[in-house]
């Protein structure tokens, strides 16, 4: 397929259009079908690729979305650099929602999805000791900072399974080993991408305490309907961050560690 973008962006839950003036396609890939159609426009004289990652209609819950479609598909329209923005939970008094969390580390508690493209035969060992694109998630703090919005500039995102949330019991493990951020989808589309030398960066818009916070018998359990309602009243804020990084993002240089993945990989 000929070059259609240089940036492509995933819209999580809640989050399924973006782009205005769009070209609409179907993109073919080895793994099966994309989630749905991408959509793609200029933004700032930038080229951008738009796919929800759940689908517009929200048919594809966490663990039966086909990531290796999803990320095989940006790859091929010329995609460098994935923004994945994500609504995700808080597991600490301090991470309220609203705010943004820009993660820079995640814990993989999902289970039996294809979650590499190196299936053999040759044995391919990408490092992920720095598993979102430092340069990518500097620029993305620098821009939350310059629109005056509550963010974070590190966090741990402990991935689970889905669809359902976590007991009470699960979250307090989470919350005890420090971790900032729950959430569904992260790995391993994440992960995926740095495969493909293509940086990554996820920004986690908080929308819920997940089970609630011990002592606050005021906070409910997270529900679906919360997660959209405060997904909703705070979209405003991550499209106005979004189109701030787009801006900023340079097309046309990378030094970082994610675009030599396979030079340090161990074969």
């Amino acid at each position: 397929m000929e070059y259609k973008a240089d940036i492509g962006v995933f819209g999580g839950s809640g989050f399924y259009s973006f782009l205005e003036d769009i070209e609409e396609i179907r993109v073919d890939t080895p793994y099966g079908a994309p989630s749905d159609k991408i959509s793609i426009a200029a933004v700032e004289g930038k080229r951008v690729a738009f796919l929800p990652r759940h689908g517009r209609d929200h048919r594809l819950p966490p663990h039966m979305i086909n990531y290796r479609a999803n990320v095989y598909a940006m790859k091929k329209l010329g995609v460098t650099r994935i923004i994945g923005p994500c609504a995700a939970g808080s597991l600490q008094p301090h991470v309220k929602p609203g705010d943004f969390v820009v993660c820079d580390q995640f814990v993989n508690r999902t289970w039996g999805r294809r979650d590499t493209f190196y299936d053999g035969p040759i044995t391919t060992h990408i490092g992920a000791a720095e598993p979102y694109c430092p340069e990518m998630r500097e620029l993305a703090i620098k821009c939350a900072k310059k629109l005056d919005l509550p963010v974070h500039e590190r966090g741990t995102v402990v991935v689970v399974q889905g669809p359902r949330f976590s007991t009470k019991a699960e979250s307090r493990e989470f919350s005890g080993h420090g971790w900032e951020v729950i959430n569904m989808t992260q790995y391993p589309e994440a992960i995926l991408a740095r495969e493909l030398e293509i940086c990554y960066v996820n920004i986690s818009l908080i929308t819920d305490y997940d089970v609630g916070l011990e002592g606050n018998p005021d906070i409910e359990p997270v529900s679906h309907e919360a997660v959209i309602k405060v997904f909703n009243e705070n979209i405003g804020n991550l499209r106005k961050l979004l189109i701030e990084i787009i801006k900023e993002i340079r097309v046309d240089k990378r030094d970082c560690i994610c675009s030599e993945a396979l030079k340090t990989a161990r074969l």
